[in-house]
């Protein structure tokens, strides 16, 4: 009987030490907890079946409870024995955890003993692992204070997985992240909507903008554009009729079939670009001096709009132009001589090419040596002294050189210089002909290196 009991002995060791290791190697490299569930139950069915096997047996070694003590017995008429080798006395699992029905079976002095308690040994081993490694609260605890990035493994797991679940947590996470990514990508590729305004109602204009048209094509054209109020339509046409006017012989065409009213009752409009094709067709007219007679009626309402409209303005300086060719000849020169100071502001305010198309427009009246005194008695800002300056380009150099040029000839060929009380400090004759600040701007131009510049410079500074 000793020799059976150290036999026993033996194979139990060997068992325990199996049934550790294993527990380490599961444990260590975080096998899924469904391995554990299907273990579980494949030890339910093998108990189940030992239970109904051996439920013709009387019980011996102590009642069997659940998730209580476990007395087995070495053998059928065994005796107690003091020795801890052949009695197991052990706790099964925590309290609190999951009961496991444990029933003692009669063994045979064969060894059916030595298997039903190793086998009872290693379920004892497993559930006091399974305790101490908390299984459930540790890995809460884990993933509630830890953050492991998902492109480095965990160290001690094999494929990024510390714990059981592990990698079916990543693959989870890697699954939201990439339908997150698709949604966000497919975001990103969708085509913004268009915030274009879309104009209403059908519109069917008979020709196009660039087309060189007939008298009755023209007519029609005039007929589209008096009875429409569509600023769509008003726009295409008025375009129409300033391309065709820049033809002479579509010039007298337009005027004939009375298209000058019809198109310049627009300036009264409020749309900007309306005003703006208005401005150009008129301007386009203009060049014909039969048509001048038509476009006076409105040159006084053109100059108040062009003044009062947005500095630097496309309606401004279609405005600008437009006076300008009206002011070519000497014939309506007079009907803006109440703008002159206007002019001179605009000059100092305006940018780069609103001077330069005020300076075209001053230059015609100065050239009209009538309006020499009412010129140079309007008051300008001192500051327009400044355009006297080196670091100007040459096309606004050559003008108001040009400017002054004009005005020192009107001046001596007027007799103006005998009369230089009736004028104020503030006006146009006391800085470009008693200041003396202008003369030495002048000078100092002389060494300007632009040679056009210079031969300007040069031509005025002897006429002084």
């Amino acid at each position: 009987m000793g020799r059976t009991r150290e036999a026993g002995c033996v194979a139990a060791g060997m068992v325990i030490g199996a049934g550790a290791c294993y527990c380490v190697y599961r444990l260590t490299w975080g096998k899924d907890e469904k391995l554990w569930g299907d273990e579980e139950e494949e030890e339910e069915e093998e108990e189940e079946v030992g239970e109904e096997s051996c439920s013709d047996k009387p019980e011996i070694g102590g009642k069997t409870e659940k998730g209580v003590k476990i007395n087995v017995g070495v053998g059928a008429g065994a005796k107690p024995q003091d020795d801890s080798k052949a009695k197991a006395d052990v706790k099964v699992g925590p309290e609190n955890g999951p009961g496991v029905k444990k029933e003692g079976q009669p063994e045979s002095q064969g060894g059916g003993g030595l298997e039903a308690k190793a086998k009872a040994l290693f379920k004892i081993l497993k559930e006091q692992a399974r305790a101490k490694a908390g299984r459930g609260i540790r890995f809460a605890n884990i993933s509630g204070s830890r953050t492991l990035t998902s492109s480095l493994p965990c160290p001690g797991g094999r494929g990024g997985g510390c714990h059981p679940g592990g990698r079916r947590g990543s693959r989870a996470r890697s699954r939201a992240s990439g339908k997150v990514k698709r949604k966000n990508r497919s975001k990103s590729t969708k085509a913004p909507a268009t915030a274009w305004p879309v104009r209403r109602g059908k519109f069917n204009f008979p020709y196009k903008i660039d087309d060189i048209l007939s008298a009755p094509d023209l007519q029609k054209v005039l007929n589209i554009l008096e009875r429409t109020n569509d600023p769509f339509t008003q726009e295409v046409a008025l375009v129409t009729l300033g391309n065709n006017a820049a033809y002479s012989f579509n010039q007298n065409a337009i005027r004939e079939l009375g298209g000058v009213p019809i198109i310049a009752k627009l300036i009264k409009t409020r749309d900007p670009i309306i005003r703006e094709k208005t401005y150009n067709a008129l301007n386009n007219l203009s060049v014909n001096s039969e048509n001048q007679g038509k476009i006076k009626t409105y040159i006084s309402q053109v100059c108040d709009d062009t003044m009062i409209c947005r500095l630097d303005s496309a309606v401004q300086m279609a405005g600008l132009r437009l006076l300008t060719n009206m002011t070519v000849t000497n014939h309506y020169q007079h009907l803006l001589s109440y703008s002159f100071p206007d002019f001179f502001a605009l000059l100092f305010l305006g940018n780069h090419f609103t001077k330069i198309q005020t300076m075209k427009l001053i230059i015609n009246f100065t050239e009209n040596p009538a309006m020499t005194r009412e010129l140079v008695s309007c008051k300008v800002p001192s500051e327009l002294i400044s355009l006297f300056n080196k670091e100007w380009d040459r096309e606004i150099l050559l003008n108001i050189l040009t400017l002054f040029e004009n005005i020192n000839d009107n001046i001596k060929s007027e007799g103006l210089a005998s009369s230089r009380r009736e004028f104020s400090r503030s006006s146009l004759f006391f800085l470009f002909k008693e200041s003396g600040v202008c003369v030495k701007k002048i000078r100092a131009l002389a060494n300007h290196k632009d040679l056009v510049v210079k031969v300007k410079v040069l031509k005025v500074l002897t006429k002084l």
